[in-house]
């Protein structure tokens, strides 16, 4: 089912279950409008569709440690499909990347990494992100606050 073709229920259990992935079946029917039954329809529906992926807990990084976040631009000196598909294949498997972004624009990738603080960081960098596939050139931007986050 294309996105095009919810329906301001499905949107509407959406939205719901963004905010609070553990609110109860009864709770969510009671959010939007409908009874208890074609909820749990609709949710399994979204589910086996693709549109519900997943339910996660939402941790606050701050408080084990990894209260630092580095956004990184990169620049590949190769941008042919076999050094595209090495980069994001090793970029996978560097666990302080926590988001990968190809970017349509004046460079390649946009990394959001999260570390204890910049010492370790500085270590990411030089160790793991300046050694992935292909990469030219780096450029950091250290987050000082984070004021909305997904």
């Amino acid at each position: 089912m294309p996105d095009d073709q919810l329906d301001r229920i499905d949107r509407n259990i959406l939205a719901a279950l963004s905010c609070e992935g553990r609110l109860s079946s009864a709770d969510l029917a009671q959010k939007v409008g409908l009874s208890k039954t074609p909820v749990q329809a609709r949710v399994k529906r979204l589910e086996r569709d693709g549109f519900i992926r997943g339910y996660a807990a939402q941790i606050d990084r701050a408080r084990m440690g990894e209260g630092h976040i580095a956004f990184v631009q990169v620049t590949l000196s190769d941008t042919r499909s076999a050094a595209l598909d090495a980069f994001n294949k090793a970029v996978r498997l560097v666990p302080e990347i926590e988001e990968c972004h190809m970017i349509a624009g004046g460079f390649d990738y946009l990394l959001k990494v999260r570390t204890r603080d910049i010492v370790a960081y500085r270590r990411i960098m030089g160790e793991k992100i300046s050694s992935l596939p292909a990469v030219a050139n780096t450029s950091t931007f250290v987050a000082m606050e984070t004021v909305k986050e997904g």
